[in-house]
Formats: structure tokens, sequence, C-alpha cells
């Protein structure tokens, strides 16, 4: 069973503003190594009042953090042909498609999944489908709203999931729980409703 678990936090309501990000990478079943990656958003050193209490990283934090296009090949090759799972994938691939169209970067190729859509099959009924309720429900402790942290604790939500539908892999165990993927290719993007956009450099 293998996979990536990708967050973002961002140090604005722009979408394009991402200030660290953090990539759990799960192979064989386990989490084996946790990438995070500090940035120093477009704009610095604005930052909102509100996502510094949310998230805790504030200008200083980043002064010294390489920008977006520093970080970037890097993380392209890591999420290249890979199955990436985020929690509330709306929000991060949003993230990471405007970071990428307001630096003029072309898209990777990847496909993606949400896990709060997988939590809802595999455990329907609950009132919070939300990272730290869910991750509470089975025991997971981290440190919320740190993207290293959440990406780790997204990582092993989905591995509390898979045990409950055993599969040889990610697609069948997706396609077995009825998880829609999305899909980033060059020139665009397909959300796991189906709906194609495409690539906006500017």
């Amino acid at each position: 069973m293998d996979f990536l678990a990708l967050d973002f936090e961002t140090a604005t309501s722009r979408s394009d503003s991402p200030c660290e990000l953090g990539i759990a990478v799960v192979r064989g079943g386990v989490v084996r190594e946790v990438r995070n990656w500090l940035i120093k958003p477009r704009g610095w050193p604005h930052f909102s009042p509100w996502n510094i209490a949310v998230h805790g990283i504030r200008p200083e934090d980043v002064a010294d953090a390489p920008r977006w296009e520093g970080i970037w090949e890097e993380v392209a090759e890591v999420l290249h042909h890979q199955t990436v799972v985020a929690h509330n994938a709306a929000f991060d691939m949003t993230v990471l498609r405007s970071t990428l169209a307001s630096h003029g970067l072309p898209h990777p190729t990847f496909q993606y999944f949400c896990s709060v859509s997988l939590c809802r099959k595999v455990w329907p009924g609950h009132p919070s489908y939300g990272l730290k309720p869910m991750c509470d429900l089975h025991g997971i402790r981290f440190k919320h709203h740190r993207a290293g942290n959440d990406a780790e604790a997204t990582a092993e939500l989905v591995l509390r999931a898979v045990e409950q539908r055993p599969s040889l892999d990610m697609p069948q165990f997706l396609l077995d729980a009825r998880v829609k993927l999305g899909a980033f290719y060059p020139g665009g993007h397909r959300t796991p409703g189906g709906k194609l956009t495409a690539a906006t450099i500017y």
C-alpha cells in the first residue's frame, strides 16, 4: 500500500500564499518519511492574524525560508505519478493549483483523493469528519495545523481505513470504497467529481 499524504498551511486567505507544506510518504503500508518545507509566501511579511491564530506560523518564522520556486522542483519530483491524499482535498489542491498558476509553473502528473470523503464511506454516521475528530476517534495523536504533522496524521487515518477494507493496493481499495479520484496533469486538472479545468498561467 503506497501513497502520499499532503497538507498546506497558508499565510492569508489567498490560496496562493502557502507558508508551509508537509508530505508524508507511505510505502508498504507504513509512514516511512515526513517531508516539511517552510515557505516565504508572496506578499511576505504580510500574514493574516486569523491564519497565524490557526497554525502559529509568523512572518519571522519564514524570513529565511525559500520561496515557492525554490522548493518546487524537489516537491514536483516527490509528487510525480503518485497517488496523493489530503484531508479536505479541495482546499489543498486549490492552494497547489493557484500557487503554480501565480508562479507560471506547469502542473505535475499525479492522482489524488480526499480523506474526508473516504472517512464518510468507511465510518458513516459521525457528527464531524474534521481531521482532529477523526484522529481522536482512532487514537492518532498529533499537533494540529502544522503541515508535516497534519500530513502524517492524514496518512495514519487512511491506513486505519485500509484496515477496514483490506486490499492489495490503493487503486483497488479506493474502487472498493467507492472513493472518486481527481488528477493533475500537464495543462489541466480533474476534480474527483469529474469536472475538467484548464491550467492557467499568468
